[in-house]
C-alpha cells in the first residue's frame, strides 16, 4: 500500500469500508473526484488544504500526508479512506500505530531518536518534551513495543498524540449539525419553495448583469416592465419592491416583493399594490396621491382608451366612504376594504401577476397559470405599436402548438387548488386566444421578402405582430377522453434556420440564417413572442437558437417593420494574425443583433476569390448577421468589442469580384444598405501588426495591380491622401502630414520651385535628394490620384543620411520633423558660397541694432523657402548677478520647445472609518510626490478633526488588514489600490470610563426589541457630497490658517507643530520591521498615557495593549462534500474589517455595544410597528430571537482559527459571552459571526462599499488633472532661469541670470510641447493637458520688450489715445522710455554712468524685461539727460522712438517681423490660426502619432497613417497635442514664391544614382 515514499497503514481498505456508512462512503468519494487531478490522485498540496484544513502546521501535516500514504504523485482513494477512517473512527492501538508510522524512519521499523527530535523542534515550535528521553532511554532508537508503551503513559507527548489520543476526538467523518443556507431560510419567511428561489437568483443575476451600473436600479427595471404598466406605475412598483431605500433592489427583496405580490393571500397582494401608491411611503394615500392611482387604474381597466370617468369625481366618493375622520388621507386598511368592492384594481393585480413571472423569473405554479400568463402578455404586446429598435423572437410553430396544447390541457382535480389571477380578477375570456387569427400582417409576411410589417393603414399607430396560438386538427376534432399531454421539450428553432456547413463562429447573436428556399410564413411555420416572454419560456423550457429579429424602419415602404432577413457577413481573418476566442456573453446590440458565440473551428481557405495571389492568405473566422440599416460605425464598434480589438487598429475591406476588387469601408455614417453590402458578402477584418503596417497596405505596396484597384476608387478631395505605414513610421508620416497642409510650403513643391532652387553641391545639404524627394511625394499627395501613398523612397532618403531614423523603431516626431526642415532648407539654400561671419557681442549697443546684424548675419548664408517661412528669432540676455554684466545675443529658431511641467504631486483618496458608526467617507488629497504619510495624517485632522496620532493608515486585501503605513513611509500611489483611514480611541484615561457608562445607559435601549426595530442609520445619498464635519478639536481648528487642501510638509507643518504643542508628554515607540534585525525608534506625540495608540507598523496589531482591538466580519459557508467535521462549514471573510475600544476595564458586553454601534447601519431595521407597513417578508420577525444578530469569537490574524485553542482542537475561534465580565484582553482579533437567518435577511451587503463623497474629492481632482494653458507655458519660457555663466567682466565663473524672449515671429510657428523628459534615468512622458486656441493666437504678450511695445504702440494710436496713458490703462503696465531724437540719430549707442545707472534703477516689464519708465511728461517734446537728445527749440525735426527699440519713420512704426502679406493686412496686428496637430498618444517606445490637418478647403481631416477620414473641431484629441503648427493670418503665398525668369531646373539626371542605390537597398518588409 502506497509507493516507497510513503508508509504502510494498520488499516485495510475492506475494514475502512465496513465502518462507514453508505452516505458517508458517497461523499468522500465525490469530494475526492472533486479535489482529486486529471491522474486520479490528491496532491500532498491539495491533502492539506482540503483534508486536514488551514490550521495544521505545515511540517507536521506533510508528516501526516505520508504517513497517509502519500507518495510524490499524491494520495489514492483508498489509502485516504483507510487514513481517514483509522484517524477519526481507529481504536486506541490502531492510533499508537499511525502516531508511530509519523515518526518511524522509511521502513517502519523503528524511531531514530534525532529524527523524531528534529521532527518534533520543527512541529512544535521549537519546543521538545522533556519525558522524550523515557522513550529513548540510553538508545538511539525505540521499536514498536519501547514506543507503543512510552505513548500509552504519556498520552500528552506531542500535539499529535494530544489530538489522536483525546476522548473523544476533536475531528469526525461526518457532521450533524445542519447550517440553515439561504435558501432555506428565504424559504422559511416567504410563500416561495427553494427551488424557486433559486431560479428566481437566476434571473435577478441576468438583470443585475444587463444593468449599466451593476445594480437593480429604476433605470434597470423600469424599461423592462413599461409596458405594459405604465410610467407612472413603473416607478411606483420599484419602490414597493425596495424596502430599505436604497434605490436599489437585492435579492431578497426582490424574493419578498414577488412572495407577497404573487403567491401571497389576496389581502397581501393588495398590500404591494398599496405600497405602489404610496409615493411618500407615509403609510397613508392623500388626495394628491389617490388621484394619480384612479388614473392609472382607469388607463389600465381601459386598456389606454378613452374613458368617460370623472377622476375628480370618482377621488371625492373614495374619500366620503373611506375617510371617516375626514383628514383628507385613507389608510391601508381603508384601501383594502375599497378594493373589495371594486374591482378597478383587478387589472394591476394581473399585470404585477404576470411581471413577476415574465420579467423577474417566477416559474407558474399550474399549467393554467402559465397558459393565462403567456397569452395575457401576448395579448397586450401585440396590441401595442411597434417600436424602431424592438426585439421580437421567432419561435417554431411546431413547439408552439405542443405548449398550447399542455397548457390548455385540463385534468379533472388537478387545476382545481391552484392559486390563479383569474380568480379575484376579470381575465380577458380564453376563448380569444384560441382562435385562429388570419390578420393582414399575417398575410402580408407571407408575400413580403424578409420583414413582418403592419397593414399601413397608419404609419403613426403600427399594431405589432400577431402571434395567436393554432390548434392542430387532432386536437380540436379528437373524440373521447383526451390523453394528458407530456410537458414540450427543450425549444428547437434549428428547422427554421440554415445548417452552418462551414462550421465558423456566429459572431452576433441572430441565432443563424433564416431559411430562404422556402418563405417562412407566420402562423404556418413560426410564431413571434416579444422580447421579455422569450426569455421566460427560454428559463422555463430551455432551447436554442434564439432568433431575435429587430424593427426597423422599411426605406421601400416607409413604414415600420420587422427584419426577419437581415444581412449575413462572412468575415475573414489573415492566417498570420491569432484570432482571439470571443466570450459567450450578450455584449449588446449593432443594428440590431446581440452576441450568442458558438465556439468551433475555424473554416480555413488560401484566398478569397479574384484576390491578388501576393495577398496574405486568409481563411473564413466568423459569420455575423447586422441589420441592413445598421451604419459602419456601429459595426466596426460591434466587432472592436467583439474580438477586443481597438477600432483604431482594425479595418473593413469588401471582397468583390473584378474589376471592383477590394473597397475599404471607412465611411462611417454610411448603412451597409447604402455600402452595397449585400447579404453573405465577403468581409475582410483586417488588423494593423505589431509595428503598426496593414498587412493588406503592404501587400499593395508590392503588387502596382492592387495599387491601380486602389487607385480607381479616387479621392474626393486633393490633398487628402494618406501614407503608409512602414514599420513603426507612424512618426514620419504625422509629421509629413503637418508639411503637407502647410499650404505655402506644399504650394511652392506643387509649382516645381524647388526644382530652380537645388543646391546639390551644399556640403551641408543631402545632394538635393531631400528637396527632390518630398517634391514627388506632395505631387503624390495632392496629385488626387491615390487615396493612400507609401512614402518609401524619401523615408529611405531619411534613413540614409541620417541613422538616427534608421531600422523599425518608434521615434521622435519633432526631432524628424527638425532633421527633415533642416535638409529640405540645406538642399534648397540660395547660398551657394557661404560667407565666414564673426559673432559680435552685444557690448551694450541697442538691442535694434544687435538684433537686425544677427538676422542679416544669418540671411547672408541661409536664404531658402524654409528660412522664409519657419525662421524666427531668439533673444537670449545673460546677466551676471555679482557685477550686473549683460550678454546679449540674437539666435534664429525653427521652433518654439516648451518644456510642459512634470506631474510632483499625488493624489490620494481614503476612506476614514469613524468610531461612532457613521457611513465613511472619502476625502480627495493632493501631495507632494516626496510627501510622507504623516502629510497624509496631518492633512487629515484638518478635514475630519481626528487627530494625527489617532489615524491608522491601511491597506484592505481580501476583508483583512494587508498593511499599516508607518508616518515616515514615502506615499505611493497605486492604481487600484484604495487607502483607508481607522479613527483609534483616545488613549486618555477618562475616555474608557466615559464609554462605559455611555454604553451602560444605552445597554437598555439596545434589547431584543430596540435592537430589532431600531432605525439608526437611514441609507445615505450616495449623490450628496458633505463638507467638513465639526471639528472635534476647536481650539486646534482656530490656529489653522490657510486652505484647507494645501500640501503639507512633513517636516516643518503648523498643523504638527500646534499638535505638538498641545501634547502632555512625548512617547517613544520602539518598531521591529519583519525583514530587519534592529528596530527603529518612531517618537509619536500623544497624551500622556501608560500606552500611545499610534500604530505604526503591522506587527503592532498583536500587540493587545494597544487600545483597540481588530474585528473581521465572518459567515460560514457549507459545503456539501467534505472529508473531516472540521471542514463540513468553512469561514469566510467579506465586509470591512473594525477597529473596536478595547481596555483594561472594557467588558464583553462593552465590545458587543462597540461592534453593534459600528454595523447597525449595514442592517436594515424592521418596521416600528405594523401600521407603519410591514416588511414583505415580516414573518421572519419573530425568528430572530437573540439581542444581537451576531456572536463574537477569539481568533488568531488570518481570522480562521481560535486565537486560544491549539489547532488540533479544530476551533473557529471561542466565542465571547454577552456579559458584565471584563475582557482579558489576550486576544488581538475578533470575528463577527453573523447568525444565518440575519445575515440572509438583514444583513445590506449593498451598504460595504458605501462612501460619502467629500467635497475634497472634486475639488483635487480637478486640481490634479486640470489642464495647464499654452500662455503659461510661454510664460515659463520667457521666464528667467540661474545657470552658471563665465562673466567677460569677472573673468570667470559667476551666478547669472538667463532670460528668453521672442523677437522675430515667422510666417508659420511651430510649437513643440516637449511631453518626454529624462527623470531618474528614464524617459517620462507627462500627461498633462494644453489648453492652446485654434484662431485668433496672438503671442505679443510673449515678444521681447521692444517690439512688443511697438504693436502696443501702434495699437494706441489707431484707438487715438496718447501713448503714455494708453499704457497707463493697461493691466499689467509696459515699462517703455519715450524720447525725442533728431533722425539723423534713430540708432545710436547709448553709454555713460547716468545710462547705467537708468537701467539699473529701472522696474521690470511684464516679462521681466528693464527698459526704463514711460515719460509722464505732458511736454510734446520731453527733455532727457541722454546723450543724443536735444532741447526743446529742435522739438520740429525730431521723431519719437523706444529706447533700445522701435523707430517711427514717419508715420510708420518699424515692423520686426517683415511678413509678407495680402493687402489690406494690418502688420503689426499679429493673429495666428492652427492649421495642424501632432498628438501622440501611448508611451514613448510603444506609442501612436496621428495629424490633424485644416486643408485649403477649411475642413478638418485626421491622418491616421493610411486612414484619412473628415472630422469636427470637436472631433481633434486636443489632449494628446505634441506639435501644434500656427500659421500668421493674411500671409501672401504668391509672395514666397521665388522669381524664376531666365532660370533652368536641374536635370533629373541627379537623381539616377540615388534611385540606382534606392532599387538595389530598399526591401519591402
Amino acid at each position: 500500500m502506497g509507493g516507497r515514499e510513503s508508509k504502510p497503514i494498520s488499516l485495510s481498505y475492506e475494514e475502512a469500508v465496513k465502518r462507514v456508512s453508505d452516505s458517508e462512503l458517497s461523499r468522500l468519494k465525490d469530494a475526492y473526484k472533486r479535489t482529486a487531478t486529471l491522474n486520479g490522485a490528491i496532491t500532498k498540496q491539495a491533502f492539506i488544504r482540503e483534508v486536514l484544513g488551514e490550521g495544521v502546521p505545515l511540517q507536521l501535516a506533510e508528516l501526516i500526508f505520508l504517513a497517509c500514504g502519500g507518495t510524490v504523485k499524491g494520495i489514492t482513494f483508498k489509502d485516504l479512506l483507510c487514513s481517514l477512517v483509522l484517524l477519526t473512527r481507529g481504536n486506541r492501538e490502531e492510533k499508537v500505530k499511525f502516531i508511530f508510522g509519523v515518526y518511524a524512519n522509511e521502513a517502519g521499523t523503528h524511531v531514530v531518536k534525532s529524527d523524531m527530535l528534529r521532527q518534533l523542534q520543527q512541529t512544535e515550535g521549537g519546543y521538545t518534551p522533556e519525558i522524550l528521553h523515557k522513550c529513548f532511554g540510553p538508545n538511539e532508537r525505540a521499536t514498536y513495543e519501547e514506543f507503543k508503551d512510552w505513548l500509552i503513559t504519556y498520552p500528552d507527548a506531542t500535539t499529535v498524540t494530544r489530538w489522536l489520543l483525546a476522548e473523544p476526538c476533536h475531528a469526525s467523518l461526518c457532521n450533524d449539525l445542519e447550517t440553515p443556507t439561504f435558501y432555506q431560510t428565504l424559504a422559511g419567511v416567504t410563500h416561495l419553495e427553494e427551488k424557486d428561489i433559486l431560479e428566481l437568483e437566476k434571473r435577478y443575476w441576468n438583470l443585475k448583469g444587463s444593468s449599466p451600473t451593476g445594480k437593480l436600479d429604476p433605470e434597470t427595471l423600469v424599461p423592462l416592465i413599461s409596458p405594459p404598466l405604465p410610467p407612472m406605475l413603473a416607478k411606483g412598483v420599484f419602490n414597493a419592491f425596495d424596502e430599505n431605500r436604497d434605490n436599489h433592489i437585492d435579492f431578497k427583496e426582490m424574493a419578498c416583493g414577488i412572495s407577497a405580490a404573487c403567491r401571497g393571500p389576496l389581502t397581501e397582494r393588495q398590500k404591494f399594490c398599496f405600497k405602489i401608491f404610496d409615493r411618500d411611503r407615509d403609510g397613508k394615500l392623500s388626495k394628491e396621491e389617490l388621484t394619480a392611482m384612479i388614473q392609472a387604474l382607469l388607463l389600465l381597466h381601459y386598456e389606454e382608451q378613452e374613458h368617460t370617468d370623472d377622476v375628480e369625481k370618482l377621488v371625492g366618493e373614495f374619500l366620503e366612504n373611506h375617510d371617516p375622520h375626514k383628514s383628507g388621507f385613507v389608510t391601508q386598511e381603508e384601501y383594502l376594504m375599497w378594493t373589495l368592492h371594486n374591482p378597478l384594481s383587478s387589472t394591476l393585480l394581473e399585470i404585477i401577476f404576470q411581471v413577476c413571472h415574465i420579467v423577474l423569473g417566477l416559474k407558474p405554479s399550474s399549467r393554467n397559470e402559465e397558459k393565462e400568463i403567456v397569452l395575457g402578455w401576448l395579448r397586450r404586446a401585440e396590441s401595442k405599436s411597434l417600436t424602431i429598435g424592438q426585439f421580437w423572437y421567432i419561435i417554431n410553430e411546431q413547439w408552439w402548438n405542443l405548449w398550447f396544447e399542455y397548457v390548455s390541457h385540463q385534468a379533472s382535480g388537478v387545476e382545481n387548488s391552484t392559486i390563479s389571477p383569474s380568480s379575484h380578477s376579470s381575465s380577458p375570456a380564453s376563448s380569444q386566444y384560441g382562435s385562429l387569427k388570419r390578420t393582414k400582417l399575417q398575410k402580408k409576411s407571407a408575400n413580403s421578402e424578409g420583414t413582418v410589417a403592419s397593414d399601413g393603414n397608419s404609419s403613426s399607430s403600427t399594431s405589432s405582430p400577431s402571434h395567436s396560438p393554432r390548434l392542430t386538427r387532432r386536437a380540436a376534432t379528437s373524440p373521447g377522453p383526451l390523453i394528458m399531454p407530456s410537458r414540450p421539450p427543450a425549444i428547437d428553432n434549428s428547422p427554421l434556420v440554415e445548417p452552418n456547413a462551414n462550421k465558423v463562429t456566429l459572431l452576433t447573436g441572430e441565432g443563424g440564417r433564416l431559411k430562404r428556399n422556402i418563405p417562412l410564413v407566420q402562423g404556418r411555420d413560426f410564431v413571434l413572442v416579444p422580447d421579455s416572454l422569450w426569455k421566460a419560456l427560454q428559463q422555463w423550457y430551455g432551447g436554442a437558437p434564439a432568433l431575435p429579429r429587430q424593427v426597423i424602419h422599411g426605406r421601400s415602404s416607409g413604414e415600420v417593420e420587422l427584419e426577419l432577413y437581415p444581412l449575413t457577413l462572412r468575415l475573414f481573418r489573415h492566417v498570420q494574425q491569432q484570432t482571439r476566442t470571443p466570450n459567450n456573453s450578450w455584449v449588446g446590440v449593432v443594428g440590431g443583433y446581440g452576441a450568442a458565440a458558438l465556439n468551433s473551428a475555424p473554416y480555413y481557405v488560401t484566398s478569397l476569390p479574384n484576390s491578388s495571389t501576393s495577398s496574405p492568405k486568409r481563411y473564413l473566422a466568423y459569420l455575423a448577421a447586422f441589420s441592413r440599416l445598421a451604419t459602419l460605425r456601429q459595426v466596426y464598434e460591434y466587432l472592436a468589442a467583439k474580438l477586443r480589438l481597438r477600432i483604431e487598429d482594425m479595418r473593413l475591406w469588401c471582397v468583390r469580384d473584378e474589376p471592383a476588387g477590394m473597397i475599404l469601408l471607412e465611411e462611417e455614417d454610411t448603412t451597409l444598405e447604402d455600402a452595397c453590402v449585400a447579404d453573405m458578402a465577403q468581409i475582410l477584418i483586417e488588423v494593423r501588426n505589431k509595428d503598426l503596417t496593414w498587412p493588406e497596405e503592404m501587400s499593395q505596396i508590392a503588387s502596382t495591380r492592387m495599387m491601380r484597384i486602389q487607385s480607381r476608387q479616387g479621392c474626393s478631395e486633393k490633398g487628402v491622401t494618406g501614407l503608409s505605414n512602414l514599420g513603426n513610421t507612424c512618426f514620419l508620416n504625422a509629421a509629413l502630414q503637418c508639411c503637407s497642409n502647410t499650404h505655402p510650403l506644399t504650394t511652392y513643391f506643387m509649382k516645381n520651385m524647388h526644382l530652380f532652387e537645388l543646391n546639390p553641391n551644399n556640403p551641408c545639404g543631402m545632394k538635393g535628394h531631400m528637396a527632390r524627394q518630398y517634391g514627388c511625394l506632395m505631387h503624390e499627395i495632392w496629385g488626387g490620384g491615390a487615396k493612400t501613398v507609401a512614402p518609401l523612397k524619401l523615408r529611405w532618403t531619411i534613413g540614409k543620411y541620417s541613422g538616427n531614423f534608421t531600422g523599425f523603431q518608434q521615434h521622435d516626431s519633432q526631432e524628424l520633423l527638425a532633421f527633415l526642415l533642416d535638409g529640405l532648407h540645406e538642399d534648397l539654400n540660395r547660398v551657394h558660397n557661404k560667407p565666414y561671419i564673426e559673432l559680435k557681442d552685444s557690448e551694450g549697443r541697442p538691442d535694434t541694432l544687435v538684433a537686425q546684424e544677427a538676422w542679416e548675419n544669418h540671411i547672408l548664408r541661409n536664404k531658402s523657402i524654409i528660412v522664409d517661412l519657419f525662421h524666427g528669432q531668439l533673444k537670449s540676455k545673460v546677466t551676471c548677478k555679482v557685477c550686473a554684466n549683460e550678454s546679449v545675443r540674437f539666435d534664429p529658431f525653427t521652433y518654439l520647445t516648451l518644456q510642459l511641467p512634470m506631474e510632483s504631486f499625488v493624489y490620494l483618496e481614503v476612506i476614514v472609518i469613524k468610531l461612532d458608526g457613521s457611513v465613511p467617507v472619502k476625502y480627495g488629497l493632493r501631495l507632494n510626490s516626496e510627501g510622507r504619510y504623516l502629510d497624509v495624517k496631518q492633512q487629515l485632522f484638518v478635514l475630519t478633526g481626528i487627530p494625527p496620532h489617532q489615524i491608522m493608515l491601511s491597506e484592505l486585501s481580501n476583508a483583512q488588514i494587508k498593511c499599516i503605513h508607518m508616518d515616515e513611509g514615502r506615499v505611493r500611489s497605486v492604481s487600484g489600490t484604495v487607502l483607508f483611514g481607522y479613527e483609534l480611541p483616545s488613549p486618555s484615561s477618562s475616555h474608557t470610563s466615559e464609554v462605559r457608562a455611555a454604553s451602560r445607559s444605552a445597554r437598555d435601549r439596545h434589547v431584543f426589541t430596540h435592537i430589532q426595530r431600531s432605525t439608526h442609520h437611514s441609507s445615505p445619498c450616495l449623490t450628496e457630497g458633505i463638507s467638513s464635519p465639526t471639528k472635534s478639536t476647536g481650539t486646534n481648528e482656530s490656529h489653522i490658517s490657510g486652505p484647507g487642501f494645501g500640501v503639507f510638509s512633513s517636516k516643518s507643518s503648523l498643523v504638527s507643530s500646534q499638535i505638538q504643542s498641545q501634547q502632555e508628554s512625548s512617547v517613544s515607540i520602539p518598531i521591529q520591521w519583519k525583514d530587519s534585525s534592529s528596530s527603529i525608534s518612531s517618537n509619536t506625540s500623544g497624551p500622556a498615557s501608560s500606552t500611545s495608540s499610534s500604530i505604526q507598523h503591522d506587527n503592532d496589531l498583536l500587540n493587545t495593549q494597544k487600545g483597540f482591538i481588530i474585528a473581521f466580519h465572518r459567515k460560514m459557508m457549507r459545503q456539501e462534500v467534505y472529508f473531516l467535521s472540521s471542514q463540513k462549514t468553512r469561514p469566510s471573510l467579506f465586509g470591512l474589517p473594525l477597529v473596536v475600544p478595547c481596555h483594561a476595564s472594557t467588558t464583553r458586553q462593552d465590545l458587543y455595544q462597540g461592534v453593534w454601534l459600528q454595523v447597525s447601519r449595514l442592517v436594515s431595521p424592521l418596521p416600528p410597528s405594523e401600521a407603519a407597513g410591514p416588511n414583505h417578508a415580516h414573518d421572519c420577525d419573530d425568528s430572530l430571537g437573540y439581542e444581537f444578530p451576531f456572536v463574537l469569537r477569539v481568533v488568531e490574524r488570518e481570522g480562521l482559527l481560535c486565537a486560544w485553542c491549539p489547532w488540533y482542537r479544530f476551533c473557529r475561534g471561542c466565542q465571547l459571552p454577552c456579559d458584565d465580565d471584563v475582557f482579558s484582553m489576550n486576544a488581538a482579533f475578533l470575528a463577527i459571526d453573523w447568525d444565518p437567518t440575519a445575515l440572509h435577511l438583514r444583513y445590506q451587503s449593498a451598504l460595504e462599499r458605501v462612501f460619502l463623497d467629500h467635497t475634497s474629492v472634486d475639488e483635487m481632482r480637478r486640481k490634479h488633472v486640470e489642464p495647464i494653458a499654452l500662455s503659461d507655458c510661454l510664460e515659463a519660457f520667457c521666464s528667467e532661469e540661474t545657470l552658471e555663466y563665465s562673466c567677460d567682466r569677472c573673468k570667470k565663473l559667476q551666478q547669472a541670470a538667463k532670460k528668453l524672449q521672442i523677437w522675430r515671429l515667422p510666417p508659420i510657428l511651430i510649437v513643440h510641447l516637449k511631453r518626454f523628459q529624462f527623470v531618474g534615468n528614464k524617459w517620462v512622458k507627462s500627461q498633462k493637458i494644453v489648453d492652446f486656441p485654434l484662431r485668433d493666437f496672438d503671442p505679443t504678450e510673449y515678444l521681447a520688450s521692444v517690439p512688443r511695445q511697438t504693436i502696443l504702440l501702434h495699437k494706441a494710436e489707431l484707438e487715438g489715445v496718447d501713448p503714455a496713458a494708453y499704457f497707463a490703462s493697461l493691466q499689467d503696465r509696459d515699462n517703455i522710455f519715450l524720447e525725442m531724437v533728431p533722425e539723423n540719430k534713430i540708432i545710436e549707442q547709448i553709454k555713460g554712468k547716468e545710462e547705467e545707472q537708468s537701467i539699473k534703477n529701472g522696474r521690470p516689464s511684464m516679462n521681466g524685461s528693464i527698459n526704463g519708465s514711460i515719460c509722464h511728461s505732458t511736454s510734446p517734446c520731453p527733455a532727457t539727460s541722454h546723450e543724443g537728445s536735444i532741447k526743446g527749440g529742435e522739438c520740429g525735426n525730431r521723431k519719437r522712438r523706444i529706447r533700445n527699440g522701435s523707430v517711427l519713420y514717419g508715420d510708420t512704426l518699424q515692423d520686426f517681423h517683415q511678413h509678407r502679406l495680402e493687402e489690406g493686412y494690418d502688420p503689426l496686428d499679429l493673429k495666428y490660426s492652427l492649421y495642424a496637430i501632432a498628438c501622440h498618444t501611448g508611451i514613448m517606445e510603444g506609442g501612436h502619432y496621428v495629424c490633424y490637418a485644416k486643408n485649403p478647403q477649411g475642413k478638418w481631416i485626421c491622418f491616421n497613417d493610411s486612414s484619412c477620414k473628415e472630422v469636427s473641431e470637436s472631433q481633434i484629441d486636443l489632449n494628446s497635442a505634441y506639435m501644434l503648427f500656427y500659421q500668421r493670418e493674411g500671409i501672401s503665398v504668391d509672395k514666397y514664391l521665388p522669381n524664376v525668369d531666365g532660370k533652368v531646373p536641374y536635370p533629373s539626371e541627379l537623381d539616377e544614382e540615388s534611385e540606382a542605390e534606392y532599387k538595389k537597398q530598399c526591401v519591402i518588409m
